[in-house]
């Protein structure tokens, strides 16, 4: 059992371990290849061939960031938190170039990206706002209760920032992004913030879904949320499920908590959304908040 570390790095007792940290690890990555890594901040899964999970289960948003490897380039999927070196872990998994996309812009999924030349950026003023950096977000993810295990010794606690980055891509709605005998899709599910997108490898039938879904409390509160762009990302992401009455995608890859969902979650998400929208479902106090509970999700909303 991992112990949790208070700011000042004293350890709290067991009886003090928040619950999401009891749990750990999942049970999902039993079924995944884990792929050794020096770094105990992370841990890496092999999820499809030339598809690493890099997953940060030591921080309550146990955010998940994704290496997708084709022949020629590597595309990573968020920077995850900034807390250890994702730069540094991604080139000992490859030695092709590696360029970063966004799932969206909030802080634990930007932590890393000034340190890479090449970010591709969707084209909204969100992602350009974001790009200036924040101190408050990322202060925020390191409070008591939210860290699981140790930090990285070399970590310092009173500078944690979300560094400013450069975008050297605009992104829109359809571009392809060619790895070299694997192309992703850019896919703009705005809702959770105006930038967020999945990624699209049509041809190995994957669906990474950012934000917008994954197993767990989906945040639909902060102001830059839209839920009626939400309610719209989920329907065109159920459209991209079958083509032809066959099976289009094979799997979902969320960016918290697992790295493998059934696609057919979506449609799950998108009828419990309209249930509570409509106001059928009675909500659950969670702090200031209100959370809607589903089996194997819910949705925290003001």
């Amino acid at each position: 059992m991992l112990s949790c570390v208070l700011l000042g790095w004293s350890a709290i007792s067991s009886a003090q371990v928040p619950d999401w940290c009891r749990t750990l690890p999942r049970p999902a990555y039993k079924k995944l290849e884990r792929v050794k890594t020096a770094d105990p901040w992370f841990e890496v899964y092999r999820v499809r061939p030339g598809v690493f999970a890099i997953y940060e289960p030591h921080q309550s948003e146990e955010v998940i960031s994704y290496l997708i490897v084709g022949s020629s380039k590597a595309l990573l999927f968020d920077t995850g938190m900034g807390i250890s070196d994702i730069k540094k872990l991604t080139s000992s998994l490859t030695q092709l170039p590696v360029s970063v996309v966004n799932s969206h812009t909030h802080n634990d999924h930007v932590g890393d990206n000034w340190q890479f030349a090449d970010v591709y950026g969707m084209d909204t003023d969100f992602t350009r706002l974001s790009a200036k950096g924040s101190r408050e977000d990322a202060q925020a993810e390191i409070v008591p209760g939210e860290i699981c295990g140790d930090l990285p010794k070399n970590f310092n606690a009173a500078l944690y920032a979300t560094r400013p980055f450069h975008v050297t891509h605009w992104l829109h709605d359809g571009d392809m992004i060619d790895l070299g005998g694997r192309t992703i899709q850019i896919v703009a599910t705005p809702g959770h913030t105006p930038d967020a997108i999945s990624l699209l490898d049509e041809k190995n039938g994957l669906l990474f879904t950012g934000d917008t879904y994954y197993p767990g409390p989906i945040y639909l509160y902060r102001p830059e949320t839209d839920l009626d762009a939400y309610e719209s990302s989920l329907q065109k992401m159920i459209g991209l499920l079958s083509k032809d009455h066959a099976p289009k995608l094979k799997l979902l890859l969320p960016a918290h908590n697992v790295p493998v969902a059934d696609p057919k979650d979506l449609r799950r998400v998108l009828a419990a959304f309209r249930e509570v929208r409509a106001g059928k479902v009675k909500s659950s106090p969670r702090g200031e908040k209100k959370e809607y509970k589903f089996a194997g999700f819910s949705f925290l909303m003001k």
